[in-house]
Formats: structure tokens, C-alpha cells, sequence
């Protein structure tokens, strides 16, 4: 019912940038936290930062100062700009959100991920 598409993934030397897009779609009544995590080989899934409905950032201590979340309520989409990478930031990307859908209860959606690989 609720899709979630990331794009802007790739490969990036050390110190570049990339953006990441994520746009939410399907029978969409609400959207509330959206957010990134991500999975480095042979470790868990881990956050790297979220966005409220109202806008308020969360950031792993990890990329605080390098990473930007933002969001557009407008087209359900969430987006990262990550500046200043490191190749400890490879790992693939997972955008997520908080929705609800038409009566439904809240449920949180997964995208299928994007990989992001920072070489040295």
C-alpha cells in the first residue's frame, strides 16, 4: 500500500557529497517521522537520523555537523545531504517513514535501500 524509493546513492571519494531522495507513495493519509538508517557489512542497521512531522532533526553522533535532514510534506518525501563523507560511511541507506493509511493504525515503512560507498 505504501512504497518508499530511495535515489542518489553511488560512489563518492572521501570529502565529497552526496544527496539522498526518498519519496513516499501509495494510499497516504498521513506521514509523520521520516528518517535514515543505515547497514555497513556484517553490522545491524543503525540510525543516522530522523525528522518529525514538525520538522525537528535528530542526528546520529556520528554525522552531526556533516549530515542534513530535510523534508518536504508536500510530496511525502524526505531527503539527506551528507558532506564531509568518510569511508566509515559506507553502508547501504534505508529511508523510513511513519504512515498511516486511510482508518488504519500508524505502521512504518522500509525503502530497499541505496547504496552509499565512500572510498580513501
Amino acid at each position: 500500500q505504501v512504497q518508499l524509493v530511495e535515489s542518489g546513492g553511488g560512489l563518492v571519494q572521501a570529502g565529497g557529497s552526496l544527496r539522498l531522495s526518498c519519496a513516499a507513495s501509495g494510499r497516504i493519509f498521513s506521514v509523520n517521522t521520516m528518517g535514515w538508517y543505515r547497514q555497513a557489512p556484517g553490522k545491524q542497521r543503525a540510525l543516522v537520523a530522523t525528522i518529525t512531522g514538525g520538522g525537528s532533526p535528530n542526528y546520529a553522533d556520528s554525522v552531526k555537523g556533516r549530515f542534513t535532514i530535510s523534508r518536504d510534506s508536500a510530496k511525502n518525501a524526505v531527503y539527506l545531504q551528507m558532506s564531509s563523507l568518510k569511508p566509515e560511511d559506507t553502508a547501504v541507506y534505508y529511508c523510513t517513514a511513519s504512515v498511516r493509511t486511510g482508518l488504519s493504525p500508524w505502521g512504518q515503512y522500509w525503502g530497499q535501500g541505496i547504496q552509499v560507498t565512500v572510498s580513501s
